[in-house]
């Protein structure tokens, strides 16, 4: 999956509702997802950019990301330069052209949607579903061992067994964790909770080694 923001000229307000969705995009801060710093924003999607920001493209046997630069393919014309263009773009998804589909016809067949493996030091990505009451697994460790690395560093947060059960020890503690790092505390750790554990503990960890 990946997120294509259009400008909002692309769609006439009023359009989105004539063809049966439940919303309009007015490009008003107060109701749609332009992001400007220090103003609010949605969780949903909040939530989707993080999901999505391991994703990368690439081509074969080239390691580090593409640069894949756009237009909007009527003010401005870059075809020539080998760029997507914004209305180009949306054309083709009206055609039923899927994203890998669209990135294709601008940028070549050889173009792949990857995930990163691992991000700015964080040592391994998400397992892929919330960890709650009766997961278990090689997951649940690396979680356990570094809530108890994380717990060294910040007292408020109980060490656990590191036995790869999520039980209710695990989850109190994962609670304790978000309300500390103001995060809903629900004890379950979603995507959100998991790669703030991941952040917080890269960082302990480092602080470990200087001290060390």
């Amino acid at each position: 999956m990946i997120l294509f923001f259009f400008h909002p000229e692309l769609q006439p307000a009023s359009g989105y509702r004539n063809k049966g969705y439940d919303f309009t995009i007015t490009s008003s801060t107060a109701y749609d997802h332009k992001w400007i710093y220090g103003r609010n924003i949605f969780d949903s999607i909040a939530r989707i950019v993080d999901e999505l920001f391991e994703n990368y493209l690439s081509r074969p046997d080239v390691r580090q990301p593409i640069l894949t630069q756009y237009c909007d393919g009527r003010q401005v014309q870059c075809r020539d330069r080998g760029w997507m263009t914004q209305w180009g773009s949306k054309s083709l998804g009206d055609q039923g052209y899927s994203a890998i589909e669209i990135l294709r016809y601008f940028y070549g067949n050889d173009m792949y949607i990857n995930i990163a493996e691992e991000i700015s030091g964080i040592p391994a990505s998400w397992p892929g579903y919330d960890l709650d009451i009766g997961a278990r697994g090689d997951k649940v460790r690396q979680l356990q061992e570094q809530l108890n690395t994380i717990a060294g560093s910040y007292p408020a947060l109980p060490r656990i067994a590191v036995d790869g059960i999520y039980g209710q020890n695990t989850k109190n503690a994962v609670k304790e964790f978000q309300s500390v790092f103001g995060l809903p505390a629900t004890g379950i750790t979603d995507y959100l909770t998991w790669y703030k554990i991941q952040e917080i503990y890269v960082a302990v960890s480092r602080i470990a080694e200087l001290n060390g």
